[in-house]
């Protein structure tokens, strides 16, 4: 006889089967798309705010996402495998430390600010394509070539300003 756990683990694996489910954790502003249903017709409607909580619990696994909206703080908490939730977009990831954010229900402005999680890149570009040789020249003649006059290098002496002329000055204020 089946558990109800076992039946809510085969729920989620052919829910994720057929939808993708995108990681995030709170402190990550995130795009939510909710599918609301007027009359006939049925739209998909944007929620966009910071995650400040999220809970792990197989086919009851919920989030809740706050934003400012005219000033007034509005929080909504979606179940993640929702069928009403069509899209789960992360815009930003925030830098944490804590799993539940409910102190940001207290602050407003500057304070309620999140910091941007940076993520590292660690490797070589492979996208990149090596140059193509079009002339294949010996050394001898690299070393005969005069350089351009783009490539010579303008005197320095002439580039130099006389700092002598400042010391005078400097000295008769000292003397005053």
């Amino acid at each position: 006889m089946k558990n109800i756990e076992d039946i809510n683990r085969e729920a989620v694996k052919k829910i994720i089967a057929s939808k993708k489910i995108v990681e995030f954790s709170p402190g990550d502003t995130i795009k939510v798309g909710v599918k609301i249903i007027e009359g006939k017709r049925e739209r998909i409607q944007y929620f966009e705010g910071v995650c400040i909580s999220k809970k792990n619990r197989d086919i009851n696994s919920s989030f809740t996402v706050r934003k400012i909206s005219f000033g007034e703080g509005v929080e909504r908490t979606f179940a993640l495998y929702s069928p009403n939730v069509s899209s789960i977009k992360v815009v930003r990831s925030g830098k944490v430390r804590r799993a539940k954010l409910y102190y940001l229900r207290d602050r407003k402005g500057k304070s309620a600010r999140i910091a941007e999680k940076i993520k590292k890149k660690i490797g070589i570009d492979i996208s990149s394509e090596p140059k193509q040789i079009l002339e294949t020249a010996t050394a001898e003649e690299d070393i005969k070539k005069d350089p351009t006059p783009e490539e010579k290098k303008p005197d320095v002496s002439k580039v130099k300003k006389k700092t002598s002329d400042k010391k005078p000055e400097a000295e008769n204020k000292l003397k005053k």
